[in-house]
């Protein structure tokens, strides 16, 4: 079955339409757009204006792309910025009922089983490796059965210390809680654009950075490199999205902090995550019917 994911993030808005048969997805097409949903949530607790009329430009363009490739089942799945926004469960309805995508707004722990399965359809995960999803509002650790859903995130924490890289990591010491483990998988853009960084690309090469292994040192070196970066030069840095950019500090320090906290010599990008767990979730949807607008619709703002 042909389906389409729709992942409504902090940081970024992303689609994955693929073929999904027996567990296995493979994938037709992926975008990324970096939308800034999160702008301002943390302080002000809602979605605004301005960040959500950026989000609706990306939603048409990718409804268009879905039905162009024929996808018969579409889920969006919403995480951190409208978990913590008054407004954001509203914002859903007005999306369900603007583009017809089934919609969820996923708990921390609904998030992590999605990351969980996402990454597992691109290599075996074992029980002892730890899943580290660095997102833009927060990070989700997935270790076994265990889960930690932690306010450490890239948009969050540069809204509230700026490119203070010792001041970000202070904090992620402070949040961070126990856990035991000796290897590590990332995902999400912090890690696959560190991935990149660490390869030389010049183009981003999505074949490249999944199943590449940064070595701790190798995060430490490139954080000191963006930290010593202005803006400016840090948006011209091939191999680094220039809508990335002024994040990308906090997200490095939150990757770098997290690995000495758990003692790990390094972590392995995966390109799977929680876009491909979420295709496994919309190929088990039923099929969609006519039906009134969800509660909430244009609510929203």
């Amino acid at each position: 079955m042909r389906v389409a994911a729709l992942d409504l993030g902090t940081n970024t808005t992303r689609l994955l339409v693929a073929d999904v048969e027996d567990g296995s997805v493979r994938e037709v097409e992926r975008r990324t757009e970096i939308t800034r949903l999160g702008e301002g949530v943390d302080e002000r607790r809602r979605l605004l204006p301005l960040p959500i009329a950026r989000v609706r430009k990306v939603l048409s363009d990718y409804r268009r792309a879905l039905e162009e490739h024929g996808a018969e089942r579409a889920l969006l799945v919403a995480t951190s910025a409208v978990r913590d926004a008054e407004n954001g469960e509203a914002f859903l309805g007005e999306i369900e009922w603007s583009y017809g995508f089934a919609t969820r707004l996923l708990s921390g722990g609904e998030e992590a089983a999605l990351v969980r399965r996402g990454v597992a359809t691109g290599a075996e995960v074992d029980a002892g490796t730890l899943i580290v999803d660095l997102g833009g509002g927060s990070t989700e650790l997935i270790l076994g059965d265990r889960h930690l859903s932690l306010d450490l995130g890239s948009v969050r924490l540069t809204e509230r210390f700026g490119e203070d890289v010792e001041a970000i990591r202070a904090h992620v010491r402070e949040a961070a809680l126990p856990l035991e483990t000796a290897k590590a998988v990332g995902v999400a853009g912090t890690v696959t654009t560190i991935a990149a960084l660490d390869l030389g690309l010049t183009e981003y090469d999505p074949q490249r950075v999944h199943g590449h292994a940064i070595l701790r040192d190798a995060v430490e070196r490139e954080l000191a490199r963006l930290a010593g970066l202005s803006l400016e030069e840090r948006r011209r840095l091939p191999g680094l999205e220039p809508k990335r950019a002024p994040v990308i500090v906090a997200g490095a320090a939150i990757l770098a902090e997290l690995l000495a906290v758990y003692g790990l010599d390094g972590i392995r990008a995966s390109e799977r995550d929680l876009l491909d767990g979420a295709a496994l979730e919309a190929a088990e949807l039923p099929e969609p019917e006519e039906g009134a607008a969800p509660p909430g619709a244009y609510t929203c703002c």
